[in-house]
């Protein structure tokens, strides 16, 4: 199964992307990485026999893969241009999901307000308020070693 899955992905490969890179994963799946799109697809072996689970995501900024977007159960009986047909429709689905979907609710409800971008400091790594912290036990510190250092005896 694992050589089969290595072929129809290579070929798979070819046929989606000319620049790609296929490599087996620790579970004995095959990903076929697209670093120009920005886009990764995954064949694993499924539980039924000669049928794979087809995964899609997307590759993030520092190289790493996000979770997959969408998946489907294949049968690797269909030629390699119907794979490729569905896993260009898995990739428009990863895609069209690159945007921050809004804040829910427990009940599943948005929420008023959509969700806020991760705000960065600019450039400072401690922040005001962990020197002030650092300031009072350095003096604590002190005061415990003026108070040892003084005491009558």
């Amino acid at each position: 199964m694992h050589t089969q899955l290595r072929e129809t992905a290579t070929e798979l490969a070819d046929v989606l992307w000319r620049e790609h890179t296929v490599y087996r994963e620790r579970g004995g799946g095959v990903v076929i990485r697209g670093e120009h799109v920005q886009r990764w697809i995954s064949l694993a072996p499924s539980g039924g026999r000669d049928e794979v689970l087809v995964r899609a995501g997307r590759i993030l900024d520092g190289g790493t893969t996000a979770p997959a977007r969408s998946e489907i159960i294949v049968s690797l009986t269909v030629g390699t241009s119907e794979l490729a047909a569905i896993c260009r429709r898995l990739l428009a689905d990863t895609a069209a999901d690159t945007t921050v979907p809004p804040q829910t609710r427990r009940n599943g409800r948005p929420t008023a307000r959509a969700a806020k971008p991760a705000r960065r400091p600019k450039g400072r790594h401690t922040s005001l308020r962990s020197w002030v912290v650092i300031l009072c036990i350095a003096a604590v510190v002190g005061l415990y070693v003026h108070s040892v250092t003084n005491a009558p005896y």
